[in-house]
């Protein structure tokens, strides 16, 4: 269901505007944030209307009363970073808590990891500032008896809702109804329908002390009822200091399970659980990968239990405490605790979950529509049992993971939904699970809302009075539907509108870089599940997507990216699907950073994509003048070597910038007075020492380093044998990244056939391949398995190939190298590290190898891509973009440190722009070490 529109309102006149315009189109508005839902509730054939854009400000702060008002585009992580200096926090806690936003939380009614101990987004709001269906602005806060009745005497809208909500829920009869057909009161996670529950719960219709709060009922209506523009909440102190992690392995989820109950008794601040195939699918995830350390064995579920306390000593023992239960119980077979980062680690390793569920490969997939039911903890052993045996029945083995000790799985079938008989099974399962769910007295709807795939089934989990109750109350708020229609009440179909045509005939697409591992371009597009990890801002860490932190723009995330081509590959009727100026338009400010292929939980690599649809492009359109410059930059420099003196003076000068396409205010690199393959012939006999006892290696001397960095390729081969290393240096091709950067495939895969034919029969374990640019060197590891026909050595290279920190690193480990070979001078240094680094490989060895000499003092930037992301950042029309994103991610890291001390980038491409950026010089880490030598 593609929108009629998407509006970005600025001011709350223009969503009166929007409103008094959907009132008069007779069409409906869909609010959005981002980050927390499934269920389709942003979709739709109306306006959406994204507050995440402009309505993201903190509007007022008591620290006293413990409240706070924000606007709905507010990120969940974002404000607790502004809280956390005054010892407060917001609870509530999404998997998506990094890019999610308060709107959405509220809309949704979100509680996440710490509900059970900090409840969910209901129970902290406060006040909603909306706007009505006709136009008024309207607070709906907490109300004294007094208070409701002067509201009840209105004559407007807003009196019209009061009037409604007390004439119907005043009645026993109706009050003895919800109670009979909600879901039990003691499950916090109670997301089905409207929360008329909640309202009953107050003196006005019962012996209750609370006062009565419209904002309750708001809260999880998911934008039906009026749009909201100012959210206050009521705030939490910070946890206890000290956490400990418990993470209990189990044989089974049943066991796990039956763990959750016993181990719930004992105060934990969160009860999380993940199965055999969440755990599985963190094995092929580069940036989770890491975080798997603590696991033992095999398991088939781990329980993720924490206990924190101010005292460590007592946190401990509380953890203690809960692993003697379960052994007493005899269940579990291990019981790592984990403490400080590793709890974070192990934490972000849970989070991922929902992402790296896209990343099963082919057209099965995890399929969101019972991923959100919740019981009573006591009844979750027997309810996931029979819920097993119903899917046994289906042929099925279910996703099992998430919030185990709030009595909610997120479980999910795995469909294939372009095929009609997954599709309808995509029915079946939710309509018995729906009944399940039921006979446990339990909510359909945890967390994630009913939206479109589940408000079908909301007669039944409230039944029919009910859900005749809950239309009224909408169409009293909203009597047009204009608001997110088709959803709550009168519901889309949930099997109806889907995104794949079923049993439909998938397209044809021969592309030159080999996406087999994906079954195609096509499925490595779909393999994007919408998690929107693409969306983080810079203060949440990570890389990606440098373009989108600038902009704010959906077009520039790595899911609108791989969205779009999806769409075009399926929709386009052209011979080259690939000629579309759309494609063209979303991949533009792509930078190519890779942060996609490891921090995307789904391992989307928008950078091949892009590759791959630039060359395609090309076949229709021809290459540009300019980007054949930059990709045949290796050549140009080979000419403009023989007099470089001459060559610098006219690059760096306005008038050949313009004819060129640079940017005027962006300085040109400098070609070094020799190449490095020139120096390295005329002082062979000096380079080549005869000492390998430590063993021998093949450098890799990249086209950056050969033209520019030539002193620091003369500083690796001095460190390396002066570390007791033999260096062998052999004619070689260019990397061909400026090629693969540009999209011209067809000269970069000759390179790489040329290259992997040079190294095949000289690289193996004993004699590594080591590179100095880490874009140049990661090629091996990366497009060149993609692009190279001889597979097998690809593939053997690749395994041997390491960048010179990694090389070093491992040397260390190994204890062939040691800090009696440095001097104990004292050296402040900040690393900045490459996005394909990052990607790809790890800071960590850079660190690792620059703490070798005693008295260097090392920290690694958070930072992200500096921007310059090879020829990005020097195109007239991307420049103020590149100086943005270093902006926002380095530059202001570096501009206010020490003058004494040292910055360090391995990129050449980010050192330059370090340069242009601040005006500081900054090294490579073999330099540094080099100098560091005794």
């Amino acid at each position: 269901m593609l929108p009629e529109a998407v509006a970005l309102p600025k001011t709350v006149k223009d969503i009166k505007l929007l409103i008094r315009f959907a009132k008069n189109n007779k069409t409906t508005l869909i609010p959005r944030t981002a980050g927390t839902s499934l269920a389709g509730q942003c979709v739709g054939k109306g306006m959406v209307v994204d507050v995440s854009k402009y309505f993201n400000k903190i509007l007022e702060f008591n620290k006293e009363e413990k409240t706070i008002t924000i606007q709905p585009g507010v990120i969940r992580d974002e404000l607790n970073e502004f809280l956390k200096p005054h010892g407060l926090f917001f609870g509530p806690n999404t998997s998506t808590s990094n890019r999610c936003m308060i709107g959405g939380m509220v809309g949704n009614n979100s509680s996440g990891t710490t509900s059970i101990q900090y409840g969910v987004t209901r129970d902290k709001v406060l006040t909603l500032n909306t706007i009505l269906s006709d136009g008024s602005e309207v607070e709906f806060g907490s109300l004294l008896k007094k208070e409701f009745e002067q509201k009840i005497s209105q004559d407007d809208l807003e009196g019209s809702i009061y009037k409604t909500l007390l004439k119907e829920l005043s009645n026993k009869h109706v009050q003895k109804e919800i109670a009979k057909r909600f879901p039990k009161p003691n499950i916090h996670r109670r997301n089905t329908g409207y929360a008329l529950d909640a309202l009953i719960d107050s003196e006005i219709f019962s012996d209750s002390n609370n006062h009565i709060n419209i904002a309750k009922l708001l809260c999880g209506s998911e934008g039906t009822l009026a749009f909201t523009t100012e959210i206050t909440l009521k705030l939490d102190a910070l946890p206890p200091e000290n956490s400990v992690l418990i993470a209990a392995h189990f044989t089974s989820v049943n066991e796990s399970l039956q763990a959750v109950v016993h181990a719930m008794k004992h105060n934990l601040y969160m009860c999380e659980l993940m199965d055999k195939t969440i755990l599985d699918c963190t094995k092929n995830n580069r940036e989770q990968l890491k975080n798997r350390f603590f696991i033992e064995d095999d398991p088939e579920a781990i329980l993720m239990l924490e206990v924190r306390h101010d005292d460590l000593k007592i946190a401990k023992q509380l953890a203690e405490n809960v692993i003697a239960v379960l052994k007493e119980h005899n269940l579990g077979y291990a019981y790592p605790m984990l403490f400080n980062e590793d709890v974070n680690k192990a934490i972000s390793l849970r989070k991922a979950g929902l992402g790296l569920l896209g990343n099963i490969a082919g057209d099965k997939k995890a399929v969101p529509c019972i991923e959100d039911t919740a019981v009573e903890v006591d009844d979750l052993p027997d309810y996931i049992e029979e819920f097993t045996a119903m899917m046994d029945k289906f042929g099925q083995k279910a996703v099992y993971y998430a919030h185990a000790g709030a009595g909610e799985l997120h479980l999910r079938p795995i469909l294939n939904l372009k095929k009609a008989e997954d599709v309808q099974l995509f029915r079946q399962i939710t309509y018995e699970t729906a009944l399940l769910v039921k006979k446990n007295g339990g909510s359909f709807s945890g967390e994630h809302g009913d939206g479109i795939v589940r408000a079908e089934f909301i007669p039944i989990m409230i039944g029919e009075k009910n859900y005749q109750l809950i239309k009224k109350v909408k169409f009293t708020f909203d009597p047009d539907n204009i608001f997110n229609q088709g959803k709550i009440v009168n519901p889309f179909p949930m099997d109806k509108n889907l995104r794949y045509e079923t049993d439909r005939i998938e397209p044809d697409i021969e592309t030159i870089t080999d996406f087999s591992d994906s079954q195609g371009i096509l499925r490595a597009a779909e393999k994007c599940n919408g998690s929107g990890d693409c969306r983080k801002p810079a203060f949440a860490g990570g890389t990606m997507c440098p373009s989108y932190r600038a902009t704010k723009n959906e077009k520039d995330t790595t899911r609108a990216r791989a969205n779009a081509l999806r769409d075009v590959l399926t929709t386009s009727k052209k011979t080259n699907k690939f000629d579309s100026e759309a494609l063209k338009q979303v991949f533009d400010l792509c930078l190519s950073c890779k942060a996609c292929a490891s921090e995307c939980p789904s391992n989307v690599d928008v950078s091949a994509l892009k590759a791959e649809f630039q060359y395609q492009y090309y076949k229709a359109h021809g290459i540009p003048f300019r980007t054949k410059l930059f990709a045949s930059s290796n050549k140009w420099n080979k000419l403009g070597s023989k007099f470089p003196a001459i060559t610098n003076a006219l690059l760096n000068t306005s008038i050949v910038k313009k004819i060129i396409g640079v940017a005027v205010q962006r300085s040109i690199p400098k070609l070094h007075r020799t190449t490095f393959f020139n120096r390295y012939k005329k002082n062979k006999q000096r380079f080549e020492i005869e000492q390998n006892k430590n063993g021998e290696l093949y450098l890799f001397i990249d086209e950056f380093t050969n033209f520019y960095d030539v002193e620091v390729g003369i500083d690796a081969i001095s460190l390396l044998t002066n570390l007791g290393y033999k260096v062998h240096i052999i004619n070689h091709e260019e990397s061909g990244r400026s090629y693969i950067s540009k999209g011209i495939l067809d000269k970069a895969k000759a390179i790489a056939n040329k290259n992997i034919t040079i190294f095949k029969d000289v690289i193996d374990k004993e004699v590594p391949l080591v590179g100095i640019e880490p874009s140049a060197i990661l090629t091996f590891r990366d497009e060149y398995l993609r692009l190279a026909d001889d597979k097998k050595s690809a593939l053997n290279i690749s395994k041997h190939t390491f960048t010179i920190e990694e090389f070093i690193d491992n040397q260390i480990t190994q204890g062939k190298i040691s800090s009696q070979r440095f001097h104990d001078k004292a050296i402040t240094i900040k690393i900045h590290a490459h996005c394909h680094q990052k990607a790809l490989s790890n800071s960590s060895h850079t660190f690792n190898m620059l703490s070798l000499p005693k008295n260097y003092v090392v920290t690694i930037i958070n930072s992200g891509c500096c921007g310059m992301a090879g020829s990005f950042g020097y195109e007239k029309e991307h420049y103020d973009l590149s100086m943005q994103i270093g902006e926002e991610s380095l530059f202001k890291k570096l501009r206010n440190l020490n003058k004494d001390l040292t910055i360090v980038a391995s990129g050449t491409s980010c050192r330059h722009q370090i340069k242009d950026g601040i005006d500081k010089e900054s090294k490579h880490p073999v330099s540094i070490l080099k100098e560091a030598l005794l």
